[in-house]
């Protein structure tokens, strides 16, 4: 019984951190804007993006090369959304404010999917750029 009280709370504990740690991570990109050339490749125009795009957007980002340090974010994040996911499905009819939230949230993991391909769009071009530079 104390072991199962252990691991419920230790499980708690864990799902706290990675909450914090995944909203730090969105709130560093929100702050970010997008560069003509990522609103034009991922459709996105402002900062209201809808949270059935982020999928689109993980798979442009799946397309470029990786800088390096972000595909643990990237993984945070999507754990994130899809712990949104299941929150909206389960409390969803029972809570309309929280649904609401839960909407917002999911917009934000898309603006930062967004944010994510922008940074990997512009290491793409510094890389070709180098290749260029290489050749002549």
């Amino acid at each position: 019984m104390i072991a199962a009280i252990i691991l419920v709370i230790s499980t708690a504990t864990l799902l706290q951190f990675f909450v914090s740690y995944a909203r730090s991570v969105i709130a560093a990109s929100s702050k970010h804007e997008l560069s003509p050339q990522a609103r034009e490749v991922s459709g996105v125009l402002n900062h209201d993006v809808r949270g059935e795009e982020f999928v689109r957007l993980l798979q442009l980002i799946g397309l470029c090369p990786v800088p390096g340090g972000d595909t643990n974010r990237v993984r945070a994040v999507s754990g994130y959304f899809r712990l949104l996911g299941m929150a909206k499905t389960l409390m969803g009819r029972v809570a309309p404010a929280l649904l609401r939230w839960v909407e917002t949230e999911r917009g934000s993991c898309a603006y930062f999917a967004a944010v994510t391909l922008d940074r990997r769009i512009a290491f793409s071009r510094e890389l070709m750029a180098q290749q260029m530079s290489n050749r002549i």
